[in-house]
């Protein structure tokens, strides 16, 4: 898959864009195929390496917080989507997406 990736903590030369592997689906997890994608602040916050001591990053890390996509696979425990199911993410939340003709 195609990546915003971080290879080292750094300013500006520890990231790039690349390939990396698939990632596994584990037991809570939801794979989305992104449609959309965006860097925002937290991520560049990320990639300084400001948030290392709270958040334990095992590098290389991928970054891209805000995301819309659609649900490819969900794992066993996975209750609120679902295959097809159109989601977007944000630092704060993840959610699905209702289309505009559907009720509410």
């Amino acid at each position: 898959m195609k990546a915003f990736i971080v290879d080292r903590y750094g300013q500006k030369d520890g990231a790039r864009i690349g390939e990396m592997p698939d990632p596994e689906l584990r037991q809570d997890d939801v794979l989305v195929q992104i449609h959309a994608a965006g860097v925002n602040l937290l991520d560049s916050t990320i990639r300084n390496g400001e948030f290392k001591l709270l958040l334990p990053y095992r590098l290389p890390l991928i970054l891209g917080n805000d995301v819309a996509g659609v649900v490819v696979r969900v794992g066993s425990r996975v209750r609120r989507f679902k295959p097809a199911t159109r989601s977007m993410r944000d630092p704060i939340k993840i959610e699905s997406v209702r289309s505009r003709n559907s009720s509410r």
